[in-house]
């Protein structure tokens, strides 16, 4: 498996592209399933999971051509409503498929998710909000069996609200929505960026959706067939804009642009950060961060958007392990997202785990060491945390980070830091 190694001390400074947002371009390739003709999605980026959606979506039966940045997808004459174990226990955004499958088509077989093992990620809205809207939904030895009105028809309108905000299920709706009869009024949504995105595009389709970024939406459904084919620009990815201001941030004296990052997407972290004393300034298209002092400590409770993201909650612990002083990090979205506190402490850090909060007290320096990456954004953070730290770090088992950042290490390499992957690593 690969590694990445980092030795710490280096000043970034330069300017870095943000590539296009991973968490609006699947959902977004999963609605090509509600058209016909060829769809162009660019600004896609090069990730692992963009590839396992384009195996997916080949398996059901599209023609998908991937040269990242762009990404074609086609209506092929045969569609197979399946989405495998093989595909979806990669990556737990498969399930996005069962939406629009089961919108156009009127049945759909859709293993149970998987992806990273950060906690409980039930899919249980999915199935209420589908069944509300007259599916028989079913499971049966790992699978969820998805069949419309009377055998296969068409979808009805309905009422729906989420017990609490879900990213996958409000873009899971939304896609049979789109094409369910009559209207459909969608409560306590998730207010995500890219779930936005997916509402724009889904109206960019034809469909009638109002409300895309707030709690409550209403979606007239349109005729299965009337959905058109699209060409769209992902919008950039503000997670991956995060990690990189938290780079930036973690050397005195770094000074780093973010090219077509978007600061109104990141207003929670641009707080917390400004209130640590990091300068950040948007730029026009693009957000400079800069650092000129101590880092001061800062208490963080993760929550739904517009709230603090959790996706961006190990690499600011990793700011605060640099802290003159103590702060407190409290997580609320998923119950095993503090797997990369072990691998932190190896490197020197004083962090106490207290339930779902995360007590730390900030040191002078860190120790390069042999750490393990968990899962995605912890993969991440231990990168960052090679940045502040002496002598070299080895991350290993960075193919969770590969699903979601599109050469990192060339990209730090080109602010300065002194970064490598390395193929091969012993695991």
């Amino acid at each position: 498996m690969d590694a990445i190694r980092v030795r710490g001390g280096a000043v970034l400074k330069g300017r870095v592209r943000v590539s296009g947002a991973k968490n609006a371009a699947l959902p977004i390739l999963c609605a090509t399933l509600l058209s016909d003709g060829e769809s162009h999605l660019r600004n896609v980026p090069a990730l692992r999971d963009i590839d396992t959606t384009a195996a997916l979506l080949r398996f059901l039966g599209r023609g998908v051509s991937v040269n990242a940045p762009d990404v074609t997808v086609a209506a092929g004459k045969d569609v197979r409503p399946e989405a495998p174990y093989e595909l979806v226990k990669q990556m737990r955004a498969s399930v996005l498929v069962l939406g629009p499958l089961l919108a156009r088509f009127g049945r759909a077989k859709v293993s149970l998710p998987g992806g990273c093992a950060i906690g409980a990620r039930p899919i249980d809205q999915h199935l209420k909000a589908l069944e509300a809207m007259g599916a028989k939904i079913t499971l049966e030895r790992g699978y969820v069996l998805a069949e419309g009105p009377n055998g296969g028809g068409q979808l009805r309108g309905a009422e729906i609200v989420f017990d609490m905000p879900t990213v996958t299920g409000t873009e899971n709706v939304m896609m049979a929505a789109a094409l369910a009869k009559g209207r459909s009024i969608l409560v306590n949504c998730a207010r995500e960026p890219e779930v936005e995105e997916l509402g724009r595009i889904l109206n960019k389709m034809g469909a009638k959706v109002n409300g895309a970024g707030t709690d409550v939406m209403h979606i007239e459904g349109v005729t299965p067939g009337d959905l058109l084919p699209f060409d769209h620009a992902i919008i950039p990815d503000r997670i991956e804009a995060g990690t990189y201001m938290v780079a930036a941030a973690m050397t005195e004296g770094s000074d780093v642009i973010l090219e077509g990052a978007e600061i109104g997407d990141l207003e929670a972290l641009v707080a917390k950060m400004r209130q640590a004393g990091v300068i950040i300034d948007a730029e026009g298209r693009d957000i400079r961060v800069r650092r000129t002092g101590p880092i001061r400590p800062v208490n963080v409770t993760t929550a739904p958007h517009p709230g603090f993201p959790t996706d961006m909650q190990a690499q600011f612990m990793v700011l605060m392990c640099t802290a003159a002083g103590e702060s407190v990090i409290t997580e609320t979205i998923f119950e095993n997202r503090f797997m990369h506190v072990p691998e932190l402490l190896r490197m020197g850090a004083n962090i106490a785990l207290r339930g779902n909060t995360a007590v730390v007290d900030g040191v002078k320096k860190m120790y390069g060491a042999s750490v393990m990456a968990t899962d995605l954004r912890a993969s991440a953070s231990l990168i960052i945390a090679g940045l502040f730290s002496e002598d070299e770090t080895e991350v290993r088992r960075v193919y969770h980070l590969d699903r979601g950042y599109e050469h990192i290490e060339a990209k730090l390499g080109g602010l300065g830091a002194k970064v490598e992957r390395v193929r091969n690593a012993e695991s």
